[in-house]
């Protein structure tokens, strides 16, 4: 199928074209078409789908039916709620690039900057709003935003909305809706939780499914280190000195991990920045522009703060702590080895983590050849935890079993450093 199939209105496809898209993948070729007929949509798929263009392409086309808005008094007519600063800026440029040959106004806000530019937007008039949840209920509160003549409400990642603490911050924006709507909600799962929270938005809707992502790409070349906790820093340095690794994106599990890496790599004079929750807007922007331009070395993140990361010759990714869920080990490592390219993922797997690894290699069926040859051999060690610290606790509803000792492979990755990205035409 192609998109040219699906009945799309020639702006949009010529703005497809121009982004060198011909074929839809598998949600937008089942949702765009349930789309335009006005029908809601319960869509159960992760980032890395395409899910922002399955339901921008269908928004932007119909906004654009429905004819320009008087001039002077241009009302939101659609609105995007998704968890992260990252992700919002991601989908408003995506509006931006399919919706480049319409006459339609879009805007992004979200927290962690100034209001005044965002007010300012709002106040011209637009007709697609994207928005974090704090940022977009404050200005609600402020009277800057009006949702009564809302047409379209995405809610994007709902799953992380629930992590993230957000449900209360939902509920009220909800409440703040029109009746008379299409609704989509998205969720890479449906625990209870979230299947509930879809029910009060969604009306009859049409249920779109895309299979979790369970495997990972061939271009991918993937390795394990097993360390003890206390020499991860010093593999990670000792791995940094391989001429081949120009720049690399390493994952923490937690904003403090990441700081940490920082000042580590710092101090050994390699550039390195984080990227995380708790840092500014501008100083996440100005990290990752620094690190797409190599002015840095490597760039630190944690699982929410990387979503919406899109570097396309991204070589190199480094787990320098294992994540406690399977599918975050796939996203991850898929931030390299894309558009054709090769990419190597290295994880760093202490005593503690073992566990989460057994639950990867399962969720992937297949075991991620070991790197036994290094200089700070895997002794077992397990430092001893301080009393109420529970950051590394595995979650009460996640299923790992009783670690078990294995990785008899030894396989050397040399061959691998020496590969360059490579598009393919």
């Amino acid at each position: 199928m192609t998109f040219q199939e699906l009945q799309l209105i020639e702006p949009i496809q010529k703005a497809l074209k121009t982004q060198g898209y011909t074929h839809p993948t598998p949600i937008q070729a089942q949702a765009i078409p349930q789309l335009l007929q006005g029908k809601d949509l319960l869509g159960c798929a992760q980032t890395g789908t395409g899910k922002t263009a399955a339901f921008a392409i269908p928004i932007l086309q119909l906004l654009h039916q429905q004819g320009p808005q008087p001039k002077g008094s241009r009302k939101i007519k659609a609105l995007i709620v998704t968890p992260t600063r990252e992700l919002a800026i991601q989908i408003d440029e995506s509006f931006a690039d399919y919706g480049k040959n319409l006459h339609l106004n879009h805007t992004v806000i979200f927290g962690g900057v100034g209001q005044k530019a965002q007010t300012d937007a709002l106040h011209k008039g637009v007709d697609i709003l994207i928005a974090t949840p704090g940022r977009l209920l404050d200005l609600m509160n402020q009277r800057f935003v009006s949702l009564r003549d809302i047409n379209f409400f995405v809610l994007d990642e709902a799953d992380r909305m629930l992590d993230m603490g957000f449900i209360h911050d939902v509920n009220k924006i909800i409440a703040a809706l029109p009746q008379k709507r299409q609704s989509l909600f998205f969720s890479a799962t449906m625990p209870p939780a979230i299947t509930k929270l879809a029910n009060t938005i969604l009306n009859n809707p049409v249920r779109v499914e895309v299979t979790p992502v369970s495997s990972t790409a061939d271009t991918i070349n993937q390795f394990l280190y097993f360390v003890d906790k206390n020499k991860k820093n010093d593999l990670l340095l000792h791995v940094l000195e391989n001429k081949d690794i120009e720049t690399a994106l390493v994952f923490t599990r937690t904003k403090h991990g990441a700081d940490k890496v920082v000042k580590v790599l710092a101090k050994e004079g390699i550039k390195a920045a984080a990227i995380h929750g708790n840092k500014s807007q501008n100083a996440r922007q100005n990290a990752l522009a620094d690190f797409k331009a190599q002015k840095i070395k490597v760039l630190v993140a944690t699982d929410i703060a990387a979503r919406g990361i899109d570097i396309d010759e991204l070589a190199y990714v480094i787990n320098f702590e294992i994540p406690n869920i399977s599918e975050t080990y796939v996203h991850r490592i898929g931030r390299t080895g894309r558009a054709g390219a090769n990419g190597t993922a290295l994880s760093f797997c202490d005593a503690e983590e073992k566990e989460y690894l057994k639950d990867i290699e399962k969720l992937i069926s297949k075991s991620i050849p070991v790197i036994k040859d290094h200089p700070f051999p895997f002794t077992g060690f397990i430092p001893a935890k301080k009393e109420n610290d529970f950051r590394h606790q595995k979650p009460k509803q996640n299923h790992f079993k009783k670690a078990e000792d294995h990785h008899q492979t030894s396989r050397s990755p040399k061959k691998y450093f020496k590969q360059k990205p490579s598009r393919k035409d």
